[in-house]
């Protein structure tokens, strides 16, 4: 008789099971398990809930869904969520209220959207954004393209210290940059420890040279990036938004950006995404779009399903989840 813990993936997209639980993750999760053959979605939920009610463990990634009262109620032997994706803001709660354990493969998911972030701030300090634009030109190249300031001893401001905020930080550290950082809930011994030096919001856009944002998109930060602190940027500034679009007020950084063109703004998320057809965004050129590229691409995302297999492991030998979800997590957590 088999001891491999029950489980089953749950999911609404085939594809994007397919996708992240790709490269041999599926079967290879499949051989640690006692793996139900069949992926159990919402609409055909109660075709399956008899064959699944002994499921130990679910697995899933983009496109979990949220099982209501009844049906949870049908799966009376489930303790474990793994979640090979970022946020589980939209399905965790009727989880965690009833006691089951979520796993969040955040941080797999954090590390290419630092990356990126690294990246972008770097070549902002040299200026390269406007740079590329004057030199497209001979006008422009011969008027003298314009130049950043270089990167050593350069302030850049990091607003929100979780998952991908930390590991900026921490990617940034071999510049010989000025790091100022933004997060209410960053222990000032962790600061101190970080070398970082805890500022206001207000003091974060008015002293950096490079603002990049990594604000988790909750209730109280919807909003919370407005016309204030776009005014205060200094001339030459460049702000990075790769966190949530949400968290801007999108009409004032745009009117400051129009009124501004000193200004750079590099944005990989917007509110809506995309943006309308008529956003003055696509008009601004110190403005550059991208299509929310930060995050796991390609073969990027299957570093979430090897997370998500090394937190099984780790509840196979009853050891404690090392990226369990709480519901006071969610309450700081995008």
């Amino acid at each position: 008789m088999s001891t491999r813990r029950k489980a089953a993936f749950f999911n609404v997209n085939p594809a994007m099971i397919d996708r992240v639980w790709g490269l041999g993750r599926r079967e290879r999760i499949s051989e640690l398990t006692d793996m139900y053959p069949h992926l159990v979605g919402r609409a055909d939920f109660d075709t399956h809930a008899a064959a699944i009610a002994d499921v130990e463990c679910v697995f899933s990634t983009w496109g979990m869904w949220t099982p209501d009262e009844a049906q949870l109620a049908r799966l009376p032997k489930l303790k474990v969520v793994f979640y090979a994706a970022g946020s589980v803001q939209a399905f965790a709660r009727p989880f965690l209220s009833r006691g089951i354990a979520v796993m969040s493969a955040w941080h797999a998911n954090a590390a290419p959207v630092a990356k990126y972030a690294l990246a972008q701030i770097i070549l902002s300090q040299k200026g390269y954004w406007r740079n590329t634009r004057d030199s497209g030109t001979p006008e422009g190249r011969a008027a003298g393209p314009f130049r950043g300031r270089g990167n050593f001893g350069a302030t850049v401001a990091v607003l929100g210290a979780g998952a991908v905020g930390s590991r900026v930080i921490a990617l940034l550290r071999p510049f010989n940059l000025n790091i100022v950082v933004f997060d209410p809930f960053l222990p000032d011994a962790k600061a101190a420890e970080w070398g970082v030096e805890k500022v206001s919001l207000a003091d974060a856009f008015a002293r950096a040279d490079v603002v990049s944002n990594h604000l988790a998109n909750l209730p109280q930060t919807v909003g919370m990036l407005h016309g204030e602190h776009f005014v205060a940027m200094p001339d030459h500034a460049t702000f990075i938004n790769t966190g949530r679009g949400a968290t801007v007020n999108e009409p004032d950084l745009i009117a400051e950006l129009s009124r501004r063109p000193t200004l750079t703004a590099l944005l990989d998320v917007t509110d809506p995404e995309p943006p309308t057809p008529d956003s003055p965004l696509y008009a601004l050129e110190n403005v550059h779009l991208t299509s929310h590229i930060a995050g796991s691409l390609g073969d990027e995302v299957v570093r979430q399903a090897d997370l998500a297999i090394e937190e099984f492991g780790r509840y196979d030998r009853g050891e404690p989840l090392k990226y369990g979800v709480t519901e006071k997590m969610l309450e700081t957590m995008a």
